[in-house]
């Protein structure tokens, strides 16, 4: 068993400084030898500039972290390590394979990060951001150089989405070489295996960037094995200083095996053990970019990009609670036969993006302007009838599915957001943003009337924000803003699951605002980004129950009623210089959460229930992440201790668990991870991770659906070694 991790890349920059000195009106060029930069002094964590390529950050609540500078695992992506300096984000562990990072942030649903508008080097990822928008695509982080969060107001220049904007941008190619070749190999617990290689080099004005990971693991529990490969090829053009063209096809593709989920009783007895051996999910995801880059001006940026996303999302499963054994029938001699579920996704999307500056009164402004326009078609293919074998197959033994119905969007948003600079230390933002869109389904439901299936759900919102941005010193800054935004009603929410259901025609898209306000900056050692946030969330979706005019219940699928959710986080980081080989860095991410439903209703039973005021579920009141670095020469110590408070499973706020495990609380859960590093030079390195130190049993979200209702385990105590190696 040989197995996992890798690169973290650790670069020194070589930089090649240049000083010009004059003297009676001579110009002396003094040319310094090649220095190497420190790395260890900079940050794992830093803030955008004002104003970055096409995109205005000003006076928003934004953080870049910089994975280069993290000594971490990469291959299992444990987000709590990733995240750790971004305060609020919450991450649910559904499983250690590694394949998905789930995170949510401001009280909002973590599944596959669907609240995020998310993007791989300014790419959207999202499957369909109307009728699946979690992220399938997944990318390897030891490819990635950093992450780009922006959160809150900041929705009007790249979509609407609550969450926020979340960028992985990959590592670049090597400008100095014709090939550059480095690997980044490992292993760990639970025969954990890795390998991740990328090529990159420069050739006169061409330039490549190509990487490839495979890896696999038996996972924490039984029967959770599960097998992952990624590919990206990158060709870069520029043929001249105000051009430059990227073209890249990249892909992921995993299947891991589904343990089931317990019952309270069953995770007290042990944690690893299985309810199923049959359940099978697959993500096979394809995007395909064209990316072009102009300065037609000095003052003018052009970006056109158009991405075309396909693949598929393939489940087979015998899906039942936890309490339903699978056991052999007795009249066949053979295992029920499984549930074959298959999501198409055909999402093409082009954005065209300007950012112009102008002068108004001796004081240069930046407008950023675009388009984006979308056109989706989610094919989905539901109740298929599987096979009663072990293995991942997803062939129908019988003719026809349940559902099988077409999702088909067509979308057109313009926005355009200026940056005012009112004087040397305050700039204000006002922006808009346009949708006009509509959503059909259509198609055909077995157990449902065939007139009754299609529904229209328009998306026409004028949406309206503006920030600030008031600089106290070069490095001390007083930010706010707010900003409308609005999530599309997606297929879950409107495909009725049984006869017994129906949704409603006239649904409307969730809308509302994000509201914050901070100051962050850096005096000395001392780094700080402390700010306070309102969300307002209506027409949230849930189920009603309803009276037909024979008496008997219906559940109705509709909006519900509002949240409201408040908070505050706290970022510090303080730096200490103790000796020239020397040197310690602490720090506290704390975010407390307060959100509740407002003038809102659910079934309960064969009633409508109010929850107004109830806790809005899987959202923890407190997540701190409190940590240190420790470094002395090549050597690197990190220690890091995430707590989450407890959460209530569903809206209706239940205590006891319910006998599936599906409702009740989450209790809470504190983890200490241990990583060591050694840095034997700037490309080469061995890094040992041991994650969740004190074995924690735990569990993040009792999920009412996919994959399971009921309680997922998150991974106990494992342990991997990395090792980052340049081969040419």
């Amino acid at each position: 068993m040989k197995g996992l991790l890798y690169i973290s890349l650790c670069c020194f920059y070589i930089t090649k400084i240049v000083a010009q000195t004059s003297a009676d009106s001579v110009i002396h060029k003094i040319i310094l030898d090649p220095a190497y930069v420190d790395r260890s002094k900079i940050g794992d964590i830093r803030r955008q500039e004002p104003i970055n390529g096409t995109y205005i950050y000003s006076g928003k609540k934004n953080e870049i972290i910089d994975l280069t500078q993290k000594e971490l695992g990469l291959a299992e992506k444990y987000g709590r390590q990733i995240f750790a300096k971004i305060p609020g984000v919450f991450v649910y562990d559904m499983d250690g394979t590694g394949n998905q990072i789930n995170i949510s942030a401001r009280g909002l649903d973590p599944h596959r990060g669907w609240e995020f508008n998310q993007r791989k080097d300014g790419i959207l990822t999202n499957s369909d951001m109307y009728g699946y928008p979690a992220s399938h695509y997944n990318m390897p982080l030891e490819a990635v150089e950093r992450i780009e969060m922006l959160r809150g107001t900041g929705s009007l220049q790249y979509g609407a989405q609550f969450g926020g904007m979340l960028n992985y941008v990959s590592k670049a190619p090597d400008s100095t070489k014709k090939f550059h070749l480095n690997a980044a190999l490992g292993l760990g617990s639970f025969s954990l295996l890795s390998g991740f290689f990328r090529a990159s080099g420069t050739i006169k004005k061409f330039q490549y960037n190509i990487w490839y990971n495979n890896k696999s693991s038996n996972g924490y529990r039984q029967n959770s094995r599960s097998h992952y490969s990624s590919a990206n090829i990158s060709l870069f053009y520029h043929p001249g200083k105000k051009t430059s063209v990227k073209a890249e096809y990249t892909r992921s593709n995993y299947v891991v095996q589904l343990a089931g989920p317990l019952t309270d009783s069953m995770f007290q007895l042990n944690p690893r053990m299985s309810t199923r051996a049959r359940n099978y999910y697959n993500p096979d995801i394809h995007i395909t970019s064209l990316t072009v880059d102009l300065k037609p001006g000095k003052y003018t940026l052009v970006r056109i990009a158009s991405s075309l996303l396909l693949g598929a999302r393939n489940s087979v499963m015998f899906d039942k609670p936890a309490t339903v054994a699978d056991t052999v029938v007795t009249a066949t001699n053979y295992q029920n036969n499984r549930q074959v579920d298959i999501d198409h996704f055909n999402s093409f999307t082009t954005e065209i993006r300007v950012l112009q500056k102008w002068m108004l009164l001796g004081r240069e402004q930046a407008l950023a302007t675009g388009i984006q326009l979308m056109n989706n078609d989610l094919h989905r293919q539901q109740l298929g009838k599987g096979s009663t074998g072990e293995d991942f197959d997803i062939d129908l033994r019988a003719s026809g599915w349940g559902r099988d119905l077409h999702f088909k969007t067509k979308n057109r948003a313009f926005f355009a957001e200026n940056r005012w600079a009112i004087n040397n230390k305050l700039s204000i933002n006002t922006g808009l943003r346009i949708e006009y869109g509509q959503t059909n389904l259509s198609g055909t439901i077995v157990y449902y009337k065939a007139e009754n299936v299609p529904n229209a759900i328009p998306h026409r919102f004028p949406l309206f924000g503006t920030n600030l941005q008031y600089n106290l010193s070069r490095r001390v800054n007083v930010y706010g803003g707010w900003s409308q935004a609005y999530r599309p009603v997606i297929f879950k929410d409107i495909i009725p699951a049984s006869v017994y259901e129906y949704s409603d025609k006239n649904l409307k898209d969730a809308y509302g605002y994000n509201a914050e306000m901070g100051i962050r900056g850096q005096w000395k050692g001392l780094k700080w980004d402390i700010s306070a946030y309102q969300m307002m969330y209506k027409n949230r979706l849930g189920t009603l129950a309803l009276k037909d005019s024979l008496g008997n219940i219906l559940i109705f699928r509709t909006n519900i009623g509002n949240s409201l959710t408040r908070g505050l986080e706290c970022f510090l980081q303080w730096d200490i210089d103790i000796g020239s080989k020397w040197a310690l860095s602490v720090f506290s991410s704390t975010a407390y959460t307060y959100a509740v439903y407002q003038s809102a209703r659910v079934k309960s039973g064969n009633a409508n229930i109010d929850i107004s005021g109830n806790r809005v579920e899987s959202t923890p009141a407190l997540i701190s992440r409190n940590g240190f670095t420790l470094k002395y020469n090549k050597y690197s110590l990190n220690g890091l201790y995430s707590y989450t408070s407890s959460s209530f499973a569903d809206a209706l706020n239940t205590r006891t668990p319910s006998v599936t495990g599906a409702s009740g609380i989450v209790p809470a859960y504190g983890l200490l991870d241990l990583n060591f590093s050694w840095r034997l030079s700037p490309e080469n390195s061995i890094i040992l991770n041991l994650s969740n130190a004190l074995n924690r049993a735990y569990f993040t979200k009792r999920p009412q659906f996919y994959p399971g209702p009921g309680i997922w385990p998150s991974d106990g105590r494992s342990v991997s070694i990395t090792l980052n190696a340049r081969l040419f």
